[in-house]
Order: structure tokens, then sequence, then C-alpha cells
């Protein structure tokens, strides 16, 4: 909601001499709500468990991490070119909400897929000794006897 409220700022803006911290402005804003908005529709119908080959965890930080750095950068460079407008102002302090949200999200993701890597390797080192534990046991097999003698 923050990215979209920082988006309707930006774009009610009419004029600006130095547009090209605008229209970056208006590009990180842009994207980290469309792509925010997929994943939240993906998570929300549940449709990322029909792809089990994607890491969504990792997906989610990346993304929540890439909007974070963006969102700062952007806002930095809006407030820096500022024409003291209200919208501008309106437009950089919900960037930097924006930014602050995405933050913690970040941090949440990182504990997620700290968690789900854990899981992961204990589940994998239990396959192998599962594994190993069975090819210990010695099936008689008489086409096995047969060879040896």
């Amino acid at each position: 909601l923050l990215a979209l409220t920082a988006f309707i700022c930006i774009e009610t803006i009419m004029e600006c001499s130095p547009c090209e911290g605008l229209y970056f402005f208006e590009f990180v804003s842009c994207s980290a709500l469309v792509v925010t908005g997929a994943l939240l529709l993906l998570f929300s119908l549940n449709l990322h468990t029909r792809i089990p080959q994607i890491n969504w965890n990792l997906t989610d930080l990346v993304n929540t991490g890439l909007s974070t750095f963006f969102f700062f950068i952007a806002s930095v460079v809006l407030a820096a070119l500022n024409h003291k407008t209200g919208a501008e102002i309106a437009a950089v302090v919900f960037g930097f909400l924006a930014m602050a949200v995405y933050a913690v999200n970040t941090f949440l993701a990182v504990k997620k897929w700290r968690m789900s890597s854990r899981q992961q390797s204990s589940r994998q080192s239990s396959d192998y000794v599962r594994a190993r534990t069975e090819s210990r046991e010695v099936v008689q097999r008489p086409e096995i006897q047969r060879l040896d003698a």
C-alpha cells in the first residue's frame, strides 16, 4: 500500500525540470508494486505449492531485499532533486516508509529462509543415514550367490 501511495503521489506531479530522479522513483515504486502484488497473489491463492521447483522463500527474500535497496536509492535521489512541491515531499516520505516496511520484511524473510534451509539440510542428512543403513542390510539374492561361486 505504501508503494502504491508513493506511486500515486509521484504521478500527480505535472512539471519537473530535471526529471531523472522522478522517473527513477516512478519506475522503482511501480516495479515493486507489480512484483510484490504478483507474489502476494501467488501466496494468497496457494499457487506457489503447484510449482515446488522454485525456492519461494528465497524468491521472497530477493524481492524484499532488492525493493528495500532500490526504494532507499530512489527516495534519496528524489529528496536530493526535490522541487519542494507537496506531491514530491509526500512521495519521498512514502518512499522511505515503504523502504522501512520492505526492510522489516527482508529481516523476516531471512529468518524464514534460514529456518527452511536448516530443515532441508537435516532432512537430507537423515535420508542419507537411512540410505546407508539400508545398503548395509544384505539381502540374500540367489543370482548374486551364483556369480560368486
